[in-house]
């Protein structure tokens, strides 16, 4: 039995602009049924590769596949596709509906039958009449959702759908693009609100400065950063110097009045055996949950970053945390 390519396969994808490398050799695989974050700073290269993905763009290097066809070779590869890159726009002056028409009229097929549906899809059948133009940002988003439904998409790509949500908007996104893929939807979001992508994503792919420097779960991430323990004590200066010379145990950092470091149970055990004996007391020595937030700046911010250290290298995200 034949196997059907990925929604999307990239492989050494690179975009460069003059001496500007924004996408250094990107390899990344999106699985059907995956709710996918892609993930980055600010300039880290998100956007270029999703316009590259879409074949709005042409790559310098490297192959973009979506369900196995290439979209800047064959137009045909992007049946089955749909999203928006950056904000979505439409006609503000015209209602929703009517936008949804124009739309479906240049789509072609049955596209204009699926209006009602879209528009139900996101919960704006209500506000269907009225000018887009006097719609909140999030009422916006969601039509640009409902814009691309109407493709009857397999594969949904979105550039930052809740950015400029308010706590409401974000959460009725992440509500809509959880039934989407709940529905069989294969979504990849680029995103930089990471509690959002920690509820929404199965698997994630970090970026920074073009580069890949993760593609896994999130869990498999959390379990290569090790675990961070909390400490506090009579002495903190005395324990900090404790830590710092016990085997096993990360460089410990202060944060919000505790000690932290990264170790495995033996190694604490040992420490904590360590502290006793050159007589500090311990108020507290405790694991603390990660975040994916944590994992994130890990590897995009400091030494620990650096790209050479590969795609979920444990020592990467151990050495910031």
């Amino acid at each position: 039995m034949t196997v059907p390519p990925p929604p999307i396969e990239v492989r050494g994808l690179v975009k460069r602009y003059g001496e500007l490398t924004a996408v250094d050799g990107v390899d990344l695989t999106v699985e059907s049924g995956d709710v996918y974050g892609y993930l980055g700073p600010n300039g880290a290269g998100k956007t270029t590769s999703l316009r590259m993905m879409l074949g709005l763009i042409r790559p310098t290097a490297g192959t973009v596949r979506l369900f196995g066809r290439d979209p800047n070779a064959n137009a045909a590869a992007l049946d089955g596709v749909a999203g928006f890159v950056e904000a979505p726009t439409f006609y503000p002056y015209m209602s929703a509906r009517r936008n949804l028409e124009m739309l479906a009229a240049f789509d072609g097929d049955d596209a204009s039958e699926r209006i009602g549906w879209a528009l139900d899809t996101v919960e704006l059948t209500g506000r269907a009449a009225d000018r887009v133009g006097g719609f909140s940002h999030g009422m916006r988003q969601r039509l640009g959702i409902a814009a691309a439904l109407l493709r009857s998409p397999k594969l949904l790509l979105l550039d930052e759908p809740a950015t400029g949500l308010d706590p409401a908007g974000m959460r009725d996104m992440r509500l809509l693009i959880r039934r989407l893929a709940d529905d069989g939807m294969t979504v990849l979001l680029s995103s930089h609100l990471l509690a959002e992508v920690e509820e929404l994503c199965d698997r994630v792919a970090i970026l920074r400065s073009g580069r890949i420097v993760y593609e896994g779960t999130i869990a498999a991430l959390a379990r290569g950063a090790g675990t961070v323990y909390r400490l506090a004590s009579t002495d903190d200066e005395r324990a900090r110097a404790i830590c710092t010379a016990q085997p096993g145990i990360g460089e410990p950092k202060d944060a919000h009045g505790r000690i932290t470091f990264v170790g495995d149970e033996a190694a604490v055990a040992e420490l904590s055996r360590s502290l006793v004996e050159a007589g500090v007391l311990i108020h507290e020595l405790a694991p603390q949950s990660v975040t994916l937030e944590d994992l994130f700046f890990s590897l995009t911010e400091g030494d620990g970053a650096a790209p050479a250290a590969g795609p979920g290298s444990p020592a990467t995200a151990q050495a910031a945390l």
